[in-house]
């Protein structure tokens, strides 16, 4: 009879865990599943002596934090070398095109210079050379219509 009892007990501590654990779930057998695997897990390292304290835990916890912020300390003044790095590249990349503008500047002004140069000098040739054919055949028709009237050659 007494191994019926213990059959009883077990079995109702048995539905009474599963119950506990499905509703601490909100009902969904996974995470129930998930829970209760940690619980034991927990359980067992405890029964092995595996489980931390709350000093030790704080204290694995100090040395963690001071890790990561070492790293996060390197990873911070790389990007910041990095950083400096690209700005002088880029101040060196705008002192070559604003060097290489001036000289574009310089040689379309010559260019242009030189153009309007020409141009003036052509213009000025043309000019001379229509005042003298003008000249020419105004003297030639001076000596036309004197030559009519009977007072040139």
């Amino acid at each position: 009879m007494a191994s019926r009892n213990v059959i009883r007990i077990g079995g109702a501590t048995v539905a009474v865990g599963a119950a506990y654990y499905l509703y601490s779930a909100g009902g969904n057998p996974k995470v129930a599943e998930k829970k209760l695997e940690h619980d034991l897990s927990a359980a067992n390292a405890r029964l092995h002596g595996k489980d931390l304290s709350a000093s030790e835990a704080q204290k694995k916890g100090e040395v963690w934090a001071r890790e990561a912020g070492a790293t996060l300390d390197r990873t911070v003044n790389d990007v910041r070398g990095e950083i400096r790095q690209a700005d002088s590249i880029i101040m060196s990349k705008i002192h070559e095109a604003e060097s290489k503008a001036a000289q574009l500047k310089d040689e379309a002004a010559k260019e242009l210079k030189g153009a309007l140069n020409d141009t003036t000098k052509d213009f000025k040739q043309t000019a001379d050379n229509f005042d003298k054919t003008v000249t020419r055949k105004t003297v030639e028709a001076k000596n036309g219509i004197s030559s009519w009237l009977g007072f040139g050659k």
